[in-house]
């Protein structure tokens, strides 16, 4: 057991102890996948909506150094087919890139070695006599340690796209962080024999290059298009409807503040962090936390680039705004036009999505505070809202 290779079950038992969604049919959609080509996934979701809780079920679940079946005998996942043959057999390595970010000490051109080198070490100390000392290719270190009759590998990034973020103009660290993940995951020579599964999340979906993906190989599911796994964006309606009884909370208070995500597949999807705060603090309040990134944003609004300014005013006062999401880069630098703001709005969950419509707007009353808030003392024709009723998104 490491920090990063078979870190055991702590964090998800820590999880159990609060209030608690089963959300394990996650990892029946992995189950699903070992074995198969490409068992590549990629996850995307705003801050606030769950990603490393899904990330640490996905880690005690697979990992072989501990026994963690009474964290899950209880769940859906115990009734799946899958869950004996895959329970705590495979090695998982994980890591969280801000991780990595914080120990850089802002030597940025360090971060990706570090990540490599870290999980080589971890390796040679945990399997040893399996990977040469000189090795310095990640890709044939997990070669050298399953050829020796050790199990494969599952894969946990969290917060994969955060050198996308923090480092939004380091281009060449960008393109550096991307073939260090293309040799993990693209070479046909080692990747098919070591990996059994890869799962990666964080808020931006994988970045673009004109319209390729730079991660061919990954099953993407994002904010635009979560396609099977929309039930585990958040929190349905019904998972708040049981939680709402059981905590003995308002559900119409709920829905009027934390609802508005809508897909094809799930039609309420509830903001999961302000759902667990306001059963936690027996309130009904704005839990919704500004980020930086809106921050940023706000010079582009100011400009009305496009016709953006006007755009949210209409969504603050309650309207839908008709959009073309297919030119977003996946980044936070690449704006051709307002379409590519609001699309990464959308990835941000501050706008929600209509795929059938393909329409914008504010989700809920959470979120059209925080846009308030972010707007306040400029130079703005604010709308009051008007279609947007208690118990009822737009």
């Amino acid at each position: 057991m490491g920090i990063y290779l078979n870190p055991g079950y702590a964090g998800f038992e820590e999880i159990r102890r609060d209030i608690y969604v089963d959300k394990t049919g996650l990892i029946s959609f992995m189950n699903s996948l070992i074995g198969k080509p490409k068992p590549l996934v990629s996850f995307s979701r705003p801050r606030r909506f769950g990603k490393s809780y899904d990330a640490n079920m996905i880690c005690a679940y697979y990992d072989k150094s501990c026994d963690s079946r009474f964290l899950f005998e209880d769940l859906k996942i115990a009734k799946d087919t899958g869950f004996e043959q895959n329970l705590n057999q495979y090695n998982v390595i994980t890591f969280d890139v801000t991780g990595f970010i914080a120990d850089s000490k802002d030597n940025n051109t360090e971060i990706v070695p570090n990540i490599k080198n870290t999980l080589l070490e971890e390796l040679r100390d945990d399997f040893p006599g399996c990977v040469d000392d000189g090795e310095k290719n990640l890709g044939k270190a997990l070669y050298a340690v399953v050829s020796k009759g050790n199990a494969k590998f599952v894969f946990v990034i969290d917060e994969w796209d955060a050198l996308f973020r923090e480092y939004k103009n380091d281009k060449q660290l960008q393109e550096d962080y991307i073939l260090f993940l293309r040799s993990l995951f693209k070479n046909k020579d080692t990747t098919s024999r070591t990996i059994a599964a890869a799962y990666m999340t964080g808020i931006l979906p994988i970045k673009k290059y004109g319209t390729e993906s730079a991660l061919t190989d990954f099953k993407e599911y994002s904010m635009t298009r979560p396609g099977r796994l929309a039930e585990y964006v958040g929190f349905t309606e019904d998972e708040v409807k049981r939680l709402c009884d059981e905590y003995q909370m308002e559900f119409d208070d709920m829905q009027f503040w934390y609802d508005g995500y809508s897909f094809s597949r799930i039609k309420h999807v509830y903001s999961p962090n302000s759902v667990m705060n306001a059963l936690q603090e027996e309130e009904i309040a704005n839990y919704w936390t500004q980020t930086e990134t809106l921050e940023s944003l706000k010079k582009y609004i100011e400009i009305n680039m496009d016709g953006l300014k006007d755009a949210i005013v209409l969504m603050v006062g309650g309207q839908r705004i008709p959009i073309d999401i297919s030119t977003f880069q996946n980044d936070i630098t690449s704006f051709r036009n307002k379409d590519d703001v609001l699309t990464l709005l959308i990835h941000l969950g501050y706008l929600a999505y209509d795929q059938k419509k393909k329409e914008v707007y504010i989700p809920n009353q959470e979120v059209t505070e925080a846009f308030q808030s972010a707007i306040k003392g400029g130079k703005w024709k604010i709308v009051e809202p008007g279609d947007r009723q208690r118990g009822k998104t737009a």
